[in-house]
Protein backbone atom coordinates (compact mmCIF):
# COMPACT_ATOMS: atom_id res chain seq x y z
CA UNK A 1 0.00 0.00 0.00
CA UNK A 2 0.99 3.53 -1.10
CA UNK A 3 -0.11 5.64 2.22
CA UNK A 4 0.26 9.30 2.53
CA UNK A 5 1.11 10.33 6.50
CA UNK A 6 -1.51 12.61 6.44
CA UNK A 7 -4.27 10.11 5.45
CA UNK A 8 -6.71 9.07 8.41
CA UNK A 9 -6.82 5.11 7.82
CA UNK A 10 -8.10 2.55 10.73
CA UNK A 11 -5.79 -0.08 11.23
CA UNK A 12 -7.81 -2.54 10.85
CA UNK A 13 -9.06 -1.57 7.42
CA UNK A 14 -8.45 -4.30 4.66
CA UNK A 15 -6.57 -2.50 2.15
CA UNK A 16 -5.33 -4.21 -0.90
CA UNK A 17 -2.04 -4.43 -3.02
CA UNK A 18 -0.87 -0.91 -4.27
CA UNK A 19 -3.34 1.39 -3.24
CA UNK A 20 -3.34 5.26 -2.91
CA UNK A 21 -4.58 6.90 -0.01
CA UNK A 22 -3.97 10.73 -0.32
CA UNK A 23 -3.41 13.39 2.08
CA UNK A 24 -6.53 14.12 4.04
CA UNK A 25 -8.61 10.76 3.43
CA UNK A 26 -10.25 8.90 5.96
CA UNK A 27 -10.86 5.02 5.70
CA UNK A 28 -12.99 4.03 8.78
CA UNK A 29 -12.72 0.44 10.24
CA UNK A 30 -15.04 -1.47 8.43
CA UNK A 31 -13.74 -0.94 4.97
CA UNK A 32 -12.57 -3.22 2.39
CA UNK A 33 -9.99 -1.49 -0.60
CA UNK A 34 -9.47 -3.89 -3.46
CA UNK A 35 -5.94 -3.56 -5.38
CA UNK A 36 -5.02 -0.52 -7.21
CA UNK A 37 -7.19 1.63 -6.04
CA UNK A 38 -6.92 5.29 -5.76
CA UNK A 39 -8.60 7.65 -3.11
CA UNK A 40 -8.51 11.42 -3.65
CA UNK A 41 -8.05 13.73 -0.93
CA UNK A 42 -10.45 14.43 1.85
CA UNK A 43 -12.82 11.55 0.19
CA UNK A 44 -14.24 9.66 3.39
CA UNK A 45 -14.86 5.76 3.14
CA UNK A 46 -17.69 5.23 6.06
CA UNK A 47 -18.03 1.81 7.38
CA UNK A 48 -19.41 -1.24 5.12
CA UNK A 49 -17.52 0.69 2.16
CA UNK A 50 -16.65 -2.90 -0.02
CA UNK A 51 -14.37 -1.49 -3.16
CA UNK A 52 -13.74 -3.50 -6.04
CA UNK A 53 -10.37 -3.41 -7.95
CA UNK A 54 -9.14 -0.40 -9.57
CA UNK A 55 -12.16 1.75 -8.46
CA UNK A 56 -11.06 5.82 -8.05
CA UNK A 57 -12.79 7.99 -5.57
CA UNK A 58 -12.24 11.78 -6.20
CA UNK A 59 -11.91 14.22 -3.38
CA UNK A 60 -14.97 15.49 -1.36
CA UNK A 61 -16.81 11.95 -2.26
CA UNK A 62 -18.53 10.47 0.63
CA UNK A 63 -19.02 6.61 -0.09
CA UNK A 64 -21.36 4.26 2.54
CA UNK A 65 -22.63 6.72 5.18
CA UNK A 66 -25.69 6.26 6.95
CA UNK A 67 -28.69 6.52 5.35
CA UNK A 68 -31.06 9.58 5.29
CA UNK A 69 -33.95 7.66 6.18
CA UNK A 70 -35.65 8.05 9.66
CA UNK A 71 -36.54 4.43 9.59
CA UNK A 72 -33.01 3.44 9.86
CA UNK A 73 -32.27 1.87 13.31
CA UNK A 74 -28.42 1.28 12.97
CA UNK A 75 -28.63 -2.06 11.32
CA UNK A 76 -25.19 -3.55 9.75
CA UNK A 77 -25.18 -2.56 5.74
CA UNK A 78 -22.84 -1.94 3.18
CA UNK A 79 -22.11 -0.07 -0.09
CA UNK A 80 -20.80 -2.13 -2.76
CA UNK A 81 -18.93 -0.50 -5.49
CA UNK A 82 -17.18 -2.32 -9.09
CA UNK A 83 -14.46 -2.61 -10.39
CA UNK A 84 -12.86 -0.13 -12.16
CA UNK A 85 -16.08 2.78 -11.52
CA UNK A 86 -15.33 5.81 -11.02
CA UNK A 87 -16.41 8.11 -8.03
CA UNK A 88 -16.33 11.81 -8.93
CA UNK A 89 -15.97 14.80 -7.09
CA UNK A 90 -18.61 15.07 -3.95
CA UNK A 91 -20.56 12.37 -5.16
CA UNK A 92 -22.56 10.90 -1.96
CA UNK A 93 -23.38 7.11 -1.60
CA UNK A 94 -25.44 5.84 1.01
CA UNK A 95 -25.17 2.57 2.65
CA UNK A 96 -28.49 0.44 2.80
CA UNK A 97 -30.95 0.02 5.20
CA UNK A 98 -32.98 -3.60 6.25
CA UNK A 99 -34.85 -3.32 2.97
CA UNK A 100 -31.64 -4.77 1.12
CA UNK A 101 -28.94 -4.39 3.59
CA UNK A 102 -26.95 -3.13 0.79
CA UNK A 103 -26.16 -0.07 -2.07
CA UNK A 104 -24.22 -1.26 -4.89
CA UNK A 105 -22.81 0.00 -7.89
CA UNK A 106 -21.81 -2.05 -10.60
CA UNK A 107 -18.54 -2.08 -12.57
CA UNK A 108 -17.30 0.37 -14.70
CA UNK A 109 -19.29 2.96 -14.13
CA UNK A 110 -18.92 6.52 -13.85
CA UNK A 111 -20.57 9.17 -11.26
CA UNK A 112 -19.76 12.23 -12.34
CA UNK A 113 -19.99 15.13 -9.75
CA UNK A 114 -22.27 15.91 -7.15
CA UNK A 115 -24.59 12.98 -7.79
CA UNK A 116 -25.81 11.58 -5.00
CA UNK A 117 -27.56 7.76 -4.82
CA UNK A 118 -29.18 6.62 -2.18
CA UNK A 119 -30.27 3.90 0.74
CA UNK A 120 -30.79 0.31 -1.09
CA UNK A 121 -30.33 1.06 -4.76
CA UNK A 122 -29.31 -1.01 -7.11
CA UNK A 123 -27.16 0.27 -10.40
CA UNK A 124 -25.48 -2.38 -13.15
CA UNK A 125 -22.43 -2.09 -14.81
CA UNK A 126 -21.58 0.48 -17.61
CA UNK A 127 -23.85 2.60 -16.45
CA UNK A 128 -23.25 6.66 -16.79
CA UNK A 129 -24.47 8.92 -13.78
CA UNK A 130 -23.84 12.48 -15.37
CA UNK A 131 -23.49 15.82 -12.78
CA UNK A 132 -26.11 16.29 -10.20
CA UNK A 133 -28.26 13.49 -10.78
CA UNK A 134 -29.88 12.86 -7.92
CA UNK A 135 -30.99 9.15 -7.08
CA UNK A 136 -33.70 8.61 -4.26
CA UNK A 137 -34.08 5.57 -2.45
CA UNK A 138 -34.98 1.70 -3.46
CA UNK A 139 -34.45 2.82 -7.02
CA UNK A 140 -32.94 -0.12 -9.44
CA UNK A 141 -30.66 0.86 -12.82
CA UNK A 142 -30.13 -1.72 -15.22
CA UNK A 143 -26.85 -2.25 -17.49
CA UNK A 144 -25.66 0.38 -19.72
CA UNK A 145 -28.34 3.13 -18.49
CA UNK A 146 -27.29 6.74 -18.93
CA UNK A 147 -28.62 9.16 -16.70
CA UNK A 148 -28.24 13.06 -17.73
CA UNK A 149 -27.55 15.60 -16.25
CA UNK A 150 -29.30 16.91 -13.20
CA UNK A 151 -32.54 14.49 -13.61
CA UNK A 152 -33.85 13.32 -10.38
CA UNK A 153 -35.16 9.75 -9.53
CA UNK A 154 -38.09 8.75 -7.46
CA UNK A 155 -37.78 6.03 -4.82
CA UNK A 156 -38.28 2.95 -6.04
CA UNK A 157 -38.61 3.67 -9.85
CA UNK A 158 -36.70 1.03 -12.27
CA UNK A 159 -34.73 2.46 -15.18
CA UNK A 160 -34.25 -0.72 -17.98
CA UNK A 161 -30.73 -1.37 -19.90
CA UNK A 162 -29.26 0.51 -22.02
CA UNK A 163 -31.79 3.41 -21.51
CA UNK A 164 -30.84 7.15 -22.04
CA UNK A 165 -32.92 9.64 -20.02
CA UNK A 166 -32.63 13.44 -21.39
CA UNK A 167 -31.01 15.37 -18.53
CA UNK A 168 -33.36 17.46 -16.29
CA UNK A 169 -35.70 15.07 -15.88
CA UNK A 170 -38.18 14.24 -13.18
CA UNK A 171 -38.44 10.05 -13.48
CA UNK A 172 -41.39 9.34 -11.58
CA UNK A 173 -42.48 6.17 -13.87
CA UNK A 174 -39.96 2.98 -14.68
CA UNK A 175 -38.28 3.29 -17.78
CA UNK A 176 -38.56 0.31 -20.07
CA UNK A 177 -35.23 -0.70 -21.48
CA UNK A 178 -34.10 -0.17 -24.58
CA UNK A 179 -35.29 3.64 -24.58
CA UNK A 180 -35.26 7.01 -24.92
CA UNK A 181 -36.53 9.08 -22.32
CA UNK A 182 -37.42 12.99 -22.68
CA UNK A 183 -39.65 16.17 -22.16
CA UNK A 184 -42.19 16.52 -19.11
CA UNK A 185 -43.99 14.59 -17.68
CA UNK A 186 -41.48 12.23 -18.93
CA UNK A 187 -42.21 10.57 -22.22
CA UNK A 188 -41.25 7.75 -24.56
CA UNK A 189 -38.81 9.78 -27.49
CA UNK A 190 -37.96 6.08 -29.33
CA UNK A 191 -35.32 3.84 -28.66
CA UNK A 192 -31.57 4.48 -28.17
CA UNK A 193 -30.80 3.21 -31.68
CA UNK A 194 -27.17 4.92 -31.06
CA UNK A 195 -26.00 3.33 -27.83
CA UNK A 196 -27.66 0.40 -29.18
CA UNK A 197 -25.62 -0.14 -32.13
CA UNK A 198 -22.28 1.38 -30.12
CA UNK A 199 -22.90 -1.53 -28.45
CA UNK A 200 -23.06 -4.43 -31.13
CA UNK A 201 -26.61 -4.58 -31.67
CA UNK A 202 -27.76 -5.82 -35.26
CA UNK A 203 -30.48 -3.69 -37.44
CA UNK A 204 -32.51 -6.55 -37.46
CA UNK A 205 -32.65 -6.72 -33.17
CA UNK A 206 -33.26 -2.97 -33.51
CA UNK A 207 -35.95 -3.24 -35.65
CA UNK A 208 -37.32 -6.08 -33.68
CA UNK A 209 -37.56 -4.02 -30.19
CA UNK A 210 -39.24 -0.78 -32.20
CA UNK A 211 -41.83 -2.77 -33.33
CA UNK A 212 -42.17 -4.43 -29.57
CA UNK A 213 -42.14 -0.21 -28.82
CA UNK A 214 -44.88 0.31 -31.60
CA UNK A 215 -47.44 -1.79 -29.71
CA UNK A 216 -46.83 -0.41 -26.04
CA UNK A 217 -46.87 3.11 -26.91
CA UNK A 218 -48.14 3.91 -30.23
CA UNK A 219 -50.76 2.42 -31.16
CA UNK A 220 -53.19 3.71 -28.50
CA UNK A 221 -53.49 0.08 -26.45
CA UNK A 222 -53.24 -0.27 -23.06
CA UNK A 223 -50.61 -2.52 -21.38
CA UNK A 224 -52.69 -5.22 -20.79
CA UNK A 225 -53.92 -5.38 -24.45
CA UNK A 226 -50.33 -4.56 -25.94
CA UNK A 227 -48.61 -7.28 -24.12
CA UNK A 228 -51.20 -9.81 -25.26
CA UNK A 229 -50.53 -8.61 -28.64
CA UNK A 230 -46.65 -8.88 -28.47
CA UNK A 231 -46.79 -12.27 -26.95
CA UNK A 232 -49.52 -13.30 -29.75
CA UNK A 233 -47.95 -11.55 -33.19
CA UNK A 234 -44.20 -11.13 -32.74
CA UNK A 235 -41.26 -13.66 -32.44
CA UNK A 236 -40.24 -14.74 -28.80
CA UNK A 237 -36.52 -13.78 -27.77
CA UNK A 238 -34.16 -12.39 -24.65
CA UNK A 239 -35.05 -8.76 -25.80
CA UNK A 240 -38.68 -9.03 -25.88
CA UNK A 241 -39.19 -11.63 -22.61
CA UNK A 242 -37.12 -8.66 -21.11
CA UNK A 243 -39.31 -5.96 -22.48
CA UNK A 244 -43.00 -7.94 -21.52
CA UNK A 245 -41.47 -9.19 -18.04
CA UNK A 246 -40.47 -5.67 -17.47
CA UNK A 247 -43.65 -3.97 -18.05
CA UNK A 248 -45.77 -6.84 -16.21
CA UNK A 249 -43.70 -6.35 -13.23
CA UNK A 250 -43.50 -2.60 -12.87
CA UNK A 251 -45.61 -1.64 -9.71
CA UNK A 252 -45.01 2.26 -10.15
CA UNK A 253 -46.32 2.03 -14.12
CA UNK A 254 -44.53 2.63 -16.60
CA UNK A 255 -43.94 6.30 -18.26
CA UNK A 256 -46.43 7.49 -20.89
CA UNK A 257 -46.52 7.40 -24.81
CA UNK A 258 -45.83 10.65 -26.75
CA UNK A 259 -48.74 11.72 -27.86
CA UNK A 260 -51.23 8.82 -26.09
CA UNK A 261 -52.78 8.10 -23.02
CA UNK A 262 -51.10 5.54 -21.83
Amino acid sequence: MSQYPLANVHPEAKIGNNVIIEPFATVQKDVVIGDNCWIGPNAILWDGTRLGKNVKIYPGASVSSIPQDLKFAGEKTETIIGDNTVIREYVTISRGTNDKFKTEIGKNCLLMAYVHVAHDCLIGNQCILVNTVQVAGHVTVDDWAIIGGASALHQFVKVGAHVMVSGGSLVRKDIPPFTKAAREPLTYAGINTVGLRRRGFSNEKIAEIQEIYRYIFLKGLNNSKAIELIESETTASQERDYILNFVKSSERGIMKGYGSGN
